[in-house]
């Protein structure tokens, strides 16, 4: 499974995921980093950038953090 580094940013005015030249990404989310919704959104943003189940993507580690390692199915 390949594991992305992600850089969220929550209360942004659009939803969006990019990747940036340094091969990380970044992920513009519109949810607010409480109770988990800013996570759940980006879950929902690389499952479907990726085409996959949203069960299938996790967050490895940084849920807590803006810098977060997420894995998805190849």
């Amino acid at each position: 499974m390949p594991i992305l580094m992600v850089k969220a940013k929550p209360n942004s005015r659009v939803s969006s995921l990019s990747q940036q030249e340094d091969g990380t990404w970044l992920a513009q989310l519109k949810s607010p980093p409480v109770d988990g919704k800013a996570n759940a959104e980006l879950i929902e943003l690389v499952a479907r950038r990726f085409g996959c189940a949203k069960s299938a993507v996790s967050i490895k580690t940084g849920a807590g953090s803006k810098l977060k390692r997420v894995t998805v199915p190849d």
